[in-house]
């Protein structure tokens, strides 16, 4: 098992912050948010990892020679960074050759959330914080009929609960062409400035998709000013 970390976008909610650094290089007590994630992939016997890089990749293929934790590290360039996630995942699938969890770089995270994933008997799975609901922004993982059928911040009229997607997915290698294929869809009719969480939805009509329960672990996504006081002040006192 490999993982796939998404760090090319600019971050532009972040601009105080990221128009210094990529987002995955923010310092929450005193630690960069990319080398807790090489050192939680260590920690569960992951040791492979693909960073797909765009904004100021200098900065982080410095940061990963510097100490890359033990994991070994290749990089993927996406020259549309600036475009939707979706060009960062597209980038992304030729790394997709093993099972592989696929990783938003920007999420501040309990390493038994990782395990969690990591260890889940779903092969194909994503992690789902139960105790959240939906006020506008967070990107929820629907479930219906004992698996995820959407990824999405535009709610469908029918299905049995949700919660917020943490933005980890565990990929079975079999499966990745279904991941391609359903990106492809949209790549082809040129919706390059998409999130790639919507592109997925064929790929959960295809595949049964599984999610881990993970509320009650500390956690939180940064995407604005208020996410790094979070991190600061809730989450890390609780890692």
């Amino acid at each position: 098992m490999k993982a796939v970390i998404l760090a090319a976008g600019v971050g532009k909610r972040l601009w105080e912050v990221t128009q210094h650094r990529p987002k995955c290089l923010i310092e929450i007590g005193g630690r960069s948010l990319l080398h807790r994630y090489l050192e939680s992939l260590i920690s569960v016997g992951i040791r492979r990892a693909e960073i797909v890089v765009g904004y100021k990749q200098e900065m982080i293929r410095a940061a990963v020679e510097q100490d890359s934790c033990g994991v070994n590290v290749t990089f993927l360039v996406n020259d549309q960074f600036h475009r939707g996630s979706i060009s960062s995942l597209w980038i992304a699938r030729s790394a997709l050759d093993d099972d592989a969890i696929v990783m938003d770089a920007d999420v501040l995270f309990h390493r038994d959330i990782l395990r969690r994933l990591v260890s889940s008997p779903c092969e194909n799975a994503l992690l789902m914080d139960e105790t959240v609901k939906q006020t506008g922004e967070e990107c929820m993982v629907v479930v219906a009929g004992g698996r995820v059928i959407a990824l999405t911040k535009n709610m469908p009229e029918q299905y049995d609960y949700a919660g917020e997607g943490v933005g980890f997915l565990r990929v079975r290698h079999a499966d990745a062409p279904h991941v391609v294929s359903s990106l492809r869809g949209y790549i082809d009719r040129g919706s390059w400035d998409m999130e790639y969480e919507d592109a997925l939805r064929p790929y959960f009509q295809d595949v049964r998709v599984g999610y881990e329960r993970i509320g009650g672990l500390p956690w939180t996504e940064i995407d604005f000013i208020e996410d790094v006081r979070k991190a600061e002040l809730e989450v890390l006192p609780r890692l």
